[in-house]
């Protein structure tokens, strides 16, 4: 059973930037996609990127492409998104989750271990 530990939310005032990571328990990181989705009061979980398994291509939300980069270290078990000049509408608890193969789609589904969340609050 995989473990997903997020850190590096917090308040931010809007066009500032933030840097999420989320660590993995477990020698299988390496193995699987990961994405980051996000989920505002009294909205569904959406979808904010993912990466394959070796880093060789990433996806994002259409919406957020070009102010979000996701990335990832195996060597540490670590999976980041860097969030840039972000806005009053980013504010969401964040989630990061493990992918159900090597490659996933933007689908909930996709993915089948997730992280307990990280807040991120962008004021105006």
């Amino acid at each position: 059973q995989v473990q997903l530990v997020e850190s590096g939310g917090g308040l931010v005032q809007a066009g500032g930037s933030l840097r999420l990571s989320c660590v993995a328990s477990g020698r299988t990181f390496s193995s699987y996609a990961m994405g980051w989705f996000r989920q505002a009061p009294g909205k569904e979980r959406e979808f904010v990127a993912s990466i394959t398994w070796n880093s060789g291509l990433t996806y994002y939300s259409d919406s957020l492409k070009g102010r979000f980069t996701i990335s990832r270290d195996n060597a540490k078990s670590t999976v980041y998104l860097q969030m840039n000049s972000l806005k009053p509408e980013d504010t969401a608890v964040y989630y990061c989750a493990r992918g159900r193969a090597g490659w996933s789609t933007k689908a909930l589904a996709s993915f089948d271990s997730w992280g307990q969340g990280t807040q991120v609050t962008v004021s105006s």
